[in-house]
């Protein structure tokens, strides 16, 4: 029998935790609660969930300081994380994304929102290309081994970063939208806003250093993979 999907929620408050988790019951999922940092690293310690929701604000270690946590570590840098918090600025956004947050949900949100970005998160998971070696000009990406190089040189890249660096790889030289990348990254059906890929295509731009440039931006259109970039 096919196990549910498991959700660790990592939120103090009560009654939304519960909210939550009822939701998530009513739908197929299996919902673990986690009250601060020192039980949610118990329950990641024991079992891995499919989907962390991360509050940013909790007593002690913050959400933010988890996630990045999180996504350094080997074990737990694939798992998808959902920040849930009432900071709605553009720079909280940007912060949460940039601690390694795969989506960013403000309160108050609907359960028919957050249950939509947890399938879409889900769906993620699962990359539409093939696995193996692509190679564009001297930079190269193993799906298999989840290695990025330039010119021989290991390069660190986060998890979202690696799938859409992997898809423009296998997809060069054409332009790709935002609302392109949002559907085969993140999913089609998500809430998030299209600057997203903006903040993420800066990122994977800075992990790749010198071979950042091969990423153009195509104004008023997307963004491409080019093996030639414009001087």
């Amino acid at each position: 029998m096919r196990s549910l999907p498991r959700i660790l929620i990592v939120e103090d408050e009560s009654a939304i935790a519960e909210l939550i988790s009822v939701n998530l019951r009513h739908n197929g999922f299996q919902p673990v609660w986690a009250m601060d940092a020192e039980s949610a690293q118990r329950e990641l310690d024991e079992i891995l969930p499919d989907v962390i929701l991360l509050d940013w604000m909790l007593p002690g270690e913050s959400g933010l300081a988890l996630a990045r946590r999180w996504r350094s570590a080997a074990r737990t840098k694939a798992v998808p994380i959902l920040m849930l918090t009432a900071r709605g600025d553009e720079a909280d956004r940007v912060a949460g994304l940039d601690a390694g947050a795969d989506d960013y949900i403000v309160k108050p949100f609907s359960p028919r929102e957050l249950l939509a970005r947890i399938r879409a998160v889900l769906r993620r998971r699962v990359p539409e290309s093939a696995g193996g070696l692509v190679k564009i000009a001297e930079l190269q990406l193993d799906a298999d081994t989840y290695r990025v190089s330039w010119q021989d040189k290991p390069l660190k890249v986060g998890p979202t970063e690696f799938k859409l660096l992997q898809y423009l790889m296998r997809h060069p030289e054409r332009v790709h939208t935002r609302g392109m990348l949002l559907d085969k990254i993140w999913g089609d059906h998500v809430y998030i806003e299209e600057r997203t890929v903006d903040v993420h295509v800066k990122r994977l731009r800075e992990s790749l250093g010198e071979a950042g440039t091969m990423i153009e931006t195509v104004r008023g259109a997307g963004y491409r993979l080019t093996g030639s970039p414009a001087p």
